[in-house]
């Protein structure tokens, strides 16, 4: 297992973070979601609240500080200095250990990095939107709304910081449907596509 990264695309209800943690159970190796955030604030100074509420979507202007709070004196950043930072993040993580990464562009900021497995996972529409109204207890209505809106946001966000187009399967080593296998299922094929590959160890 020693040094393999495998990163995770996903719609938004495709269940792409449930087959990430199983994944990393099974492999017994980190999984960096909302953690990822966390790392990049440490090494920023800034607050993982801050980075919260830029995930995966874009911002049209600068953030602007005042020279009390978050240890800055009367500064600002921008969109691209977040993404170095959480850029950096995610390169430190790739550097120390074996990890599953989920969104942020990963595979494309480790794209020159051997030992690598870019994966994209998605669903049929309406099993999307069954998720999430059972996730986040909405209508049909709400959840196709919120199913749309986050996958435009996570799509002009990764267009813009990597000139690609996500989602589109040239862009990844493995593309699969989550409804097909189900979520332990899609964790068990693509560790096995890893270890096909030569990417991951033997047997569990």
């Amino acid at each position: 297992m020693k040094g393999l990264i495998i990163n995770i695309g996903r719609q938004f209800g495709s269940g792409g973070r449930l087959v990430a943690l199983e994944i990393g159970r099974r492999l017994g190796i980190n999984v960096y979601d909302k953690e990822l955030l966390s790392r990049a604030a440490e090494s920023s100074g800034f607050s993982p609240e801050f980075f919260k509420k830029s995930d995966e979507r874009r911002h049209f202007f600068s953030f602007l500080f005042p020279a009390s709070g978050m240890g800055h004196t009367g500064s600002g950043i921008d969109e691209c200095s977040l993404f170095a930072i959480q850029s950096h993040a995610i390169q430190e993580i790739a550097r120390t250990e074996s990890a599953v990464i989920i969104g942020r562009c990963a595979d494309y900021i480790l794209r020159e990095r051997g030992c690598t497995l870019d994966v994209f996972i998605t669903c049929p529409e309406e099993e999307r939107i069954r998720r999430i109204m059972e996730r986040e207890s909405l209508s049909h209505d709400k959840a196709k709304s919120l199913m749309e809106k986050n996958d435009r946001d996570r799509e002009s966000y990764y267009n813009h910081f990597t000139l690609g187009n996500w989602g589109v399967a040239s862009n990844y080593d493995l593309c699969i449907d989550s409804s097909i296998l189900g979520i332990e299922g899609t964790a068990q094929y693509i560790i096995d596509f890893a270890r096909k590959a030569e990417l991951a160890g033997g047997e569990e």
